[in-house]
């Protein structure tokens, strides 16, 4: 899903059902409409995250906001990715002011 959301693109990325890396990558890579040549790993997604000339075109233009949804479930399962998730998605933010990303702590995902 996205939308605007003052003056960004909002993606939704649902994490909802993720079981693991591969799972976690695949939604990445379709809620972002990354590039078919996306590696899947966690430095091409810091990359791609930190590239604006791949993200949604509107995105280009307005900046990126990714609302991390349903992440607990993939959180408790998988700490040790779960803390590497965290980390790119910071460090992305960190370095690209046109990025945001906020995780989403209640709604439909207990």
């Amino acid at each position: 899903m996205t939308e605007d959301v003052a003056g960004r693109l909002a993606v939704t990325l649902d994490l909802d059902g993720v079981a693991d890396k591969a799972d976690f990558m695949e939604r990445c890579a379709r809620a972002l409409e990354l590039p078919d040549w996306f590696g899947r790993n966690w430095d091409a997604l810091a990359d791609s995250l930190g590239d604006p000339s791949v993200w949604p075109a509107a995105a280009v233009e307005k900046g990126l906001l990714v609302v991390v949804t349903g992440w607990r479930s993939y959180a408790k399962a998988r700490p040790d990715e779960w803390e590497i998730a965290q980390d790119v998605f910071s460090q992305a933010a960190d370095g690209t002011p046109a990025l945001s990303v906020m995780l989403a702590l209640g709604g439909a995902h207990p």
